[in-house]
């Protein structure tokens, strides 16, 4: 209903409030998602007897819950009695009649021990007992050391993108190099930000890898023009065209960030849909540069990021994610600590979900067997999809498409049909 105000009665209106936040785009949750949310309502009113469908998937973002996914057991078990400790003091009914088992008590337990409350703030950084089982992770994934200092858990990795941007982008000609095809955070937060977006385009035919060509083209246009190019940004596995980078494509562009002074974000939040190959890490490709040619790349600056919002998780959601910070000058960090203590913390329910995500149940543990068989369902159920989406592509004329990669979860717009399965191409169309 409309308040009776009209524009020019009020204090703020489009033409005084922040010109950088009018301009930013951001079309996953632009004028198409509303008009399927429109469509939704309608539906839902018993008012769409006019429209020639009866239900809207919203696919425009990464939802995966909101298309069916269903939660990991062990997750949600441990999250309902952080949400509600007094369960803690029936542990036999819990063990009993209502099916938990003792490692999720015990998870529990030791996750209430270390935050108290999930309803109280935690430290800005998050919990150190959380960000130890992170850095834990991160060292049995690359086989490097890692240590809980250096992690920094945030409101899904998206606001670790916003924190990184907001503390690197100095001046208006500060410019970030981004990936095009890109999620659109990044150019959305830089026209914000009143920074420079400078585009360098992946390479289709090379099944969406990084062109060094066409990442050197671009940043000398950037610096021709006066850009002070500071970072460059590298989504792998790629959102949205469903690539995996290999270990030399990810060493180039940090050769090349080494060469340029430039840091290096890698957005690494569907690091587990990988299909057909395996997942990379750029901080085991750092450290394997570095181990290789002592000396040659440990100034190279490398923040890389994760979420609980995708993956077989999809707990989108709850906010949970982290970034880590690799060669990063100690009072830059300390800066970047004081932006996000600004905010004060991160969701402290978000942050023992991404403790799980990095600390499932292990093999002999109670839990391991059904979380094992969720886990694989949940991948068995995305690639089946992806595959079936490839080989109808496939068969449309004029239409090339490449065999999937990785499943991204997400589709370009919202569709209003009920047939078509609610998961992004892993490969972009392009006609021939």
């Amino acid at each position: 209903m409309s308040s009776g105000i009209t524009e020019t009665e009020t204090v703020l209106t489009l033409d005084n409030i922040n010109p950088h936040v009018r301009a930013a785009k951001y079309a996953v949750r632009g004028e198409l998602a509303v008009k399927s949310e429109q469509y939704r309502a309608k539906l839902a009113k018993g008012e769409g007897k006019d429209l020639p469908f009866d239900t809207v998937i919203a696919a425009n973002i990464g939802n995966p819950q909101q298309l069916d996914q269903k939660p990991i057991t062990f997750f949600r078990q441990v999250a309902s009695l952080l949400e509600n400790p007094l369960l803690l003091q029936h542990e036999d009914v819990l063990t009993g009649s209502l099916g938990y088992k003792k490692d999720v008590v015990q998870r529990a337990r030791k996750l209430l021990k270390e935050v108290n409350s999930v309803g109280a703030y935690s430290q800005s950084q998050g919990a150190p007992g959380i960000r130890q089982s992170v850095a834990e992770y991160i060292e049995r994934r690359d086989g490097y050391p890692s240590t809980f200092d250096n992690v920094y858990l945030s409101n899904g990795a998206s606001s670790g993108v916003n924190t990184l941007l907001h503390v690197i982008c100095a001046k208006p000609e500060t410019g970030i190099m981004v990936p095009i095809p890109q999620y659109p955070l990044y150019t959305a937060t830089l026209s914000v930000l009143d920074a420079r977006c400078v585009p360098y385009y992946l390479d289709e035919s090379a099944n969406w890898g990084t062109s060094m060509a066409a990442i050197q083209e671009s940043y000398d246009k950037a610096k021709s023009e006066g850009t002070d190019v500071k970072a460059i940004c590298i989504i792998n596995p790629g959102n949205p065209t469903g690539a995996s980078l290999p270990a030399e494509d990810i060493k180039s562009v940090l050769k090349f960030a080494a060469r340029n002074k430039l840091v290096v974000i890698a957005d690494e939040v569907y690091q587990t849909n990988v299909f057909i190959g395996e997942f990379i890490s750029f901080k085991k490709a750092l450290r394997d540069l570095q181990k290789e040619s002592p000396g040659q790349f440990d100034r190279i600056e490398l923040a890389s990021l994760h979420s609980v919002s995708k993956g077989m998780v999809g707990e989108c959601g709850h906010r949970g994610g982290y970034f880590e910070l690799v060669g990063f000058h100690p009072e830059v960090a300390a800066e970047i600590y004081k932006f996000i203590s600004i905010q004060l913390c991160p969701p402290v329910i978000g942050q023992c979900i991404v403790e799980m995500m990095v600390n499932p149940p292990k093999q002999g543990e109670e839990s391991y067997e059904l979380y094992k068989k969720e886990y694989d369902g949940i991948f068995k159920g995305l690639k089946e999809r992806a595959y079936a989406l490839y080989e109808a592509f496939k068969k449309m004329e004029g239409v090339e498409v490449g065999e999937p990669q990785v499943s991204t979860l997400q589709v370009s717009h919202p569709l209003t049909v009920q047939t078509i399965p609610a998961v992004r191409l892993p490969r972009s169309c392009g006609t021939s």
